[in-house]
């Protein structure tokens, strides 16, 4: 039995693609449970400064940082965790694994090495160093071998609110796993960035429809001071 290709092909760029999902008023929603965890996804240099990174940094709306900050210090407030993710590699990049085997230069990922510039957090966020949990994890999801899970666990957590870098990267990856490990999982649109606008709609436009909510941060906000009243 053979049938021809039923894969939909138009003249729509990712964007208007996402627009239209967003627009859709009957779509479902996880929505928000009891509590929540902001998962801050590698807000470090080498992805937040174009002007000392140019090659692998992106900004998509010039608010994120303000707007993840905002969000954090919200949640903070209310006792509800706040992570904070960022990938280097040893000196020799062997815990890179085969992640780290397709190129090698100097804007590599296997060459953000462990302290240096690229590694470090931008200092426009604002991380409360003995409240947050901060780690360096190797691979795009921020629960690959990482303390994260049994963090959540511990904090009774029902909701992940993932934001940061790349939409199409590590925010995705992080997405689909918290997902996948039974979290209403929510995407704040202002607060994930890419390096195209076509892999970060693209990716927003999937996860909408698959496996997170995607809404504006006003939304987190207004559901994170609806509970300090």
């Amino acid at each position: 039995m053979q049938f021809e290709p039923t894969m939909i092909c138009e003249n729509k760029t990712a964007r208007e693609l996402y627009e239209a999902v967003k627009a859709n008023p009957a779509r479902a929603r996880f929505g928000f449970g009891k509590k929540l965890a902001i998962v801050n996804v590698d807000f470090q240099q080498a992805y937040t400064r174009p002007d000392l990174f140019p090659k692998t940094s992106y900004v998509t709306d010039p608010r994120q940082i303000e707007y993840t900050n905002q969000i954090s210090a919200l949640a903070r407030g209310r006792g509800m965790p706040v992570i904070w993710t960022r990938v280097a590699y040893k000196a020799d990049a062997g815990d890179a694994g085969v992640w780290g085997t397709r190129t090698d230069t100097p804007d590599s990922l296997q060459n953000i090495k462990v302290d240096s510039e690229r590694h470090a957090f931008d200092p426009r966020v604002k991380i409360d160093e003995a409240v947050d949990l901060v780690f360096t994890k190797r691979m795009p999801s921020a629960f690959f071998e990482s303390p994260l899970q049994s963090y959540l666990v511990w904090h009774q957590v029902d909701t992940v609110v993932v934001t940061g870098g790349s939409t199409s990267g590590c925010v995705r990856a992080t997405a689909v796993e918290s997902l996948s490990r039974g979290y209403r999982t929510i995407v704040p649109e202002e607060c994930v960035a890419d390096k195209h606008e076509s892999y970060h709609f693209a990716n927003l436009t999937d996860l909408q429809l698959k496996y997170a909510d995607v809404v504006g941060v006003a939304e987190v906000v207004d559901w994170l001071n609806a509970g300090s009243n």
